[in-house]
């Protein structure tokens, strides 16, 4: 595999926007909190843009993504590490899981899953069907891998102990996808490792990926990274922002206010006249003053009131 590891050996830690639209405040939570616990921490702080899924990739939003970050005042160690040109890092990864075994090829349509899906309500567990092999007629639509037996225990620093049976609440999962692309599970993997990342600062939302990324990394010999999941921002309907429920781009005209309701969200309530000061002074402030036990210890919080 390529090396990546432009940052240096200690603390590493990441943001990996997807470029399906612009920068919103529940995408700058997750920004600022991985980069005050990299950078109070003396460690560096890498940016990938996650672009694995063309169909969803919006024309200049990678620009517009790193426009936002300048203008918030983030600093990047390294060069931004794209998704979309790491395609043979990911095929090395794929082909030492068929080595070992532990993949199988899957010829079950959406509908047929669909029909098929056992578990609690609400919940997407696929039943194994195509685990001792492709049915009369089948051939092989996308490959998933074997999670028999695999129990998962990790422990958050802010969610605390997560553990989970992955064959009884989640299956068999997709590693190569039927529309081609390698699956998020898999690159995420391969990227953090690669990276060198020792940390993983995000939202809780990605919290129940978490147990399949660690199998992955059990399977390839990977690392497990410390983990810490952020509490979502959420808007008055209870829908977590993001582009699909139609959150606002971030203001580049006047980031300070909103830096400092960030940080409140994230418990860390600063001075109220840093909302009229300049970028560089909030930052210093909230570099003095970060202290992760006052996170608070929630899946997912209301959207706060921005500083005037």
């Amino acid at each position: 595999m390529s090396d990546l590891r432009d940052c240096s050996k200690r603390y590493r830690g990441r943001f990996a926007p997807s470029p399906s639209g612009p920068l919103h405040f529940g995408s700058l939570i997750t920004a600022v909190g991985s980069y005050l616990d990299a950078r109070s921490r003396g460690g560096e702080w890498c940016l990938r843009i996650d672009d694995l899924d063309p169909p969803r990739v919006i024309p200049g939003a990678t620009d517009a993504i790193l426009r936002t970050l300048e203008a918030y005042g983030f600093q990047w160690d390294g060069p931004v590490v794209f998704q979309s040109a790491r395609t043979e890092a990911y095929a090395a990864a794929f082909a030492t899981l068929q080595r070992l075994g532990v993949i199988y090829a899957c010829g079950c349509s959406r509908r047929e899953i669909a029909d098929s899906i056992v578990g609690l309500p609400g919940a997407s567990i696929y039943p194994g069907t195509c685990r001792g092999g492709l049915g009369p007629g089948k051939t092989a639509r996308a490959f998933r891998v074997r999670t028999e037996g695999a129990r998962i225990a990790f422990e958050d620093r802010l969610q605390g102990l997560i553990a989970v049976d992955l064959a009884r609440e989640t299956g068999d999962f997709i590693v190569l996808r039927a529309d081609g692309p390698f699956a998020y599970q898999l690159a995420v993997v391969v990227d953090d490792a690669e990276l060198g990342i020792t940390d993983v600062v995000r939202g809780a939302d990605l919290l129940d990926s978490t147990p399949r990324q660690i199998h992955l990394q059990r399977l390839l010999g990977l690392a497990t990274p410390r983990y810490l999941h952020l509490p979502v921002v959420v808007n008055a309907l209870g829908e977590k922002l993001s582009k699909q429920t139609l959150a606002p781009p971030l203001d580049l005209a006047r980031p300070a206010p909103v830096l400092v309701a960030a940080l409140a969200f994230l418990g860390q309530v600063a001075p109220a006249e840093l909302a009229y000061a300049d970028v560089a002074e909030v930052w210093r402030w909230a570099l003095a003053y970060w202290d992760p036990a006052r996170l608070p210890r929630l899946r997912a919080a209301p959207l706060p009131a921005t500083p005037e």
